[in-house]
Order: structure tokens, then C-alpha cells, then sequence
């Protein structure tokens, strides 16, 4: 049974007079910062002077330093930069500042489990890792709730580093839904395989060979949609909730008797085959090696990929249904962009 922890188990004053730099300012790097500042975390965002993000987090009322000089002058240096040049980014900007008495922070755990990055023996290797979006983990927290998270501990040479990543959780309001324990390893292989077989790749995989399948077969490609990818929003919402038994007390008999009987011709032991494949080339460093060398190689494969995918049928008639119906909300990219930041 894995540990849990909540708002109780944790000890904010742990962090008490520690700066945190918070390297990058996306997704998470903003949520992070914000929230860590409004629980009373002194905070400075390392960005450099180009970066298209620093107006926007002086916009937010934070400081902004380069990132060798935020890392300098922290405690705490939390790194949100992607994986695909953390490593570099470390090297460059960061190594020279993280000595002994400081914590090295991560919300994913690519860069240290794969060894991309070694932290010197005397640092605090930790990983609070929400598991959601960033403006969900912004919103969560300013609805006085907050999103789970996991939390690791790589290397513990303070003998302190599992109470300060728990107050670190605590501050971003993790602890208010649940804190569990893991460790790098598990973590980064664990999330590779999720985004892969389940809820990026093989999600949208399905869904895009659903709609294709019936706008093969002569239905409109507007019907296609719907059936294969506006409901499923409906159908995850009440798996969420409560579970596949929750979904399918909630279906109609009809359907939940084609999902027991037909979804196995679907998904069968073949699929399953392909999919250890897919956590074999995690566990081995096979997918994190591709992945590094596609992105210093200038990427070519990745951005041909990303345009084909944009091109898909599926993103057209999407498009236009989605501007027929308001109720649908904003974009990711939307929320990222939030009042005043302008795109």
C-alpha cells in the first residue's frame, strides 16, 4: 500500500526563509510559482532576458532573474524547464550554483532517472509532481482545493528532504487532495506509458480510427465526431468520478453490454503485446534516447508528425462544431494565456 499524505502531515514552516527559483514559466512553472508566492514562499522566476514569458510573470507581480542568477540566490531550485533540453539548460545555467544546503526540484522524474542530469552528493534530490495541468493546479488552488500529487525523494543529504518536499507540496496545495509517495523511477516510467498506450497515444488513436471508420462507411463526418470524440469528455467525466463500475452503471443497458462484449475485439492480447513493447522501450532508456536525439537533431520528424496531426479531418469538422457551441469553453492554450497576456 502506497503512503498518503494530507494537509496535516505536513510542516509548511519547513520552508521557512528558503527562496525557490522556479526555472521556466509554462504550464506548471506558472502555476507553481504563484501558488508557492500566494502561501507566503519567497519565489523568483529564472527566465532568460529574451524569454517571451518574463513581461508576463512581472505582469503577475513576481520577480525575474536570469536563471544562473535565480539558481545563485536560492534554496530551492525547481526545474520546469521540458525534458528534451533540461539537461543542457542544468549544465549551462544551473550546476554551478547547486551546492551543499540546497534542494534540486523536479515534477517529473525523465532527467534523473535516465541520468540525464547528476546532482552533486550534497544537494537534496526531490519531486513534487501535480498530477494535472498547470492552470488546473492554479485554478484548484485558488478554489481553495488543489490537485493531488506525487512525491519523491532521489537523494536525502540533509536528512530533511522528505519534510521540505512535503511542505513544498503543502504550498502549492497538493496536500489538500493527496500526496503519494513513489519514487523516480516509477514515476517517469509509470507517466512515459500512461501518455503513451493510454491517455495521449492511445487515446487519440482510437479516436481518430473511430471517426475514420464511419466517415469511411458514408456517415457525416459531424455524427463521426460526436459518437467518437465530443462524448467521450461525458463517458471520462463519470469514469473519473467513480470508476469504469460508475460509467457503467451510468450507460444504458445497450451499451454497457456492447462495452463488455465488443471492446475486447478492440483492445485484445495483441494490443496488450504492443504495449509492453511500449514500457519495454521505457524502462529501457530506448524511448528516452530517441526522444533526445529527434530533439538535438533539430526536431524535423516531431514537427512533420505535429503538422500531419493538425491536418487530421478530425481537427476540421472539430473546429467548426466547437465555435457553434459556447458552452464548450476554452482551450488549454486559452487558459494558458489567461486575462491580459494577449494571443
Amino acid at each position: 500500500m502506497v503512503a498518503m499524505f494530507y494537509e496535516q502531515d505536513a510542516n509548511p514552516r519547513a520552508l521557512a526563509g528558503v527562496t525557490v527559483a522556479v526555472m521556466g514559466y509554462g504550464s506548471q512553472g506558472r502555476a507553481q510559482a504563484l501558488n508557492l508566492r500566494d502561501s507566503g514562499v519567497e519565489v523568483i522566476v529564472g527566465l532568460r532576458a529574451e524569454s517571451q514569458s518574463a513581461p508576463r510573470a512581472r505582469r503577475d507581480g513576481l520577480r525575474v532573474a536570469a536563471p544562473s542568477e535565480a539558481a545563485a540566490a536560492a534554496q530551492w531550485v525547481q526545474m520546469l524547464t521540458p525534458d528534451e533540453s533540461q539537461a543542457e539548460f542544468y549544465e549551462r545555467e544551473i550546476a554551478a550554483h547547486v551546492g551543499a544546503g540546497k534542494t534540486l526540484g523536479f515534477s517529473h522524474g525523465f532527467s534523473i532517472h535516465f541520468k540525464r542530469i547528476t546532482a552533486p552528493r550534497e544537494v537534496d534530490v526531490v519531486m513534487v509532481a501535480p498530477k494535472a495541468p498547470g492552470h488546473l493546479v492554479r485554478r484548484l488552488y485558488e478554489e481553495k482545493k488543489g490537485a493531488p500529487a506525487l512525491l519523491a525523494v532521489q537523494q536525502d543529504a540533509s536528512g530533511r528532504a522528505r519534510e521540505r518536499a512535503l511542505a513544498y507540496a503543502h504550498a502549492i496545495g497538493a496536500t489538500r487532495a493527496g500526496v503519494i509517495e513513489t519514487t523516480f523511477k516509477d514515476e517517469t516510467e509509470t507517466d512515459l506509458f500512461g501518455e503513451q498506450a493510454v491517455l495521449c497515444g492511445g487515446c487519440a488513436a482510437l479516436v481518430q480510427a473511430g471517426f475514420e471508420t464511419l466517415v469511411e462507411n458514408g456517415y457525416p463526418a459531424e455524427l463521426a465526431y460526436f459518437e467518437c470524440l465530443h462524448e467521450l469528455k461525458l463517458i471520462v467525466d463519470l469514469i473519473y468520478e467513480g470508476g469504469l463500475a460508475n460509467m457503467r452503471y451510468s450507460i444504458s443497458n445497450t451499451a454497457e453490454y456492447g462495452d463488455l462484449t465488443r471492446g475486447p475485439r478492440v483492445i485484445d492480447a495483441s494490443v496488450k503485446r504492443r504495449m509492453q513493447s511500449l514500457l519495454d522501450d521505457i524502462r529501457s532508456g530506448a524511448f528516452a534516447r530517441e526522444w533526445v536525439e529527434e530533439w538535438t537533431s533539430g526536431a524535423k520528424k516531431f514537427q512533420r508528425l505535429r503538422a500531419s496531426a493538425a491536418e487530421h479531418p478530425i481537427e476540421k469538422v472539430g473546429e467548426k462544431l466547437r465555435a457553434m457551441m459556447p458552452f464548450v469553453g476554452k482551450t488549454a492554450k486559452q487558459h494558458e494565456q489567461g486575462p491580459g497576456a494577449g494571443g
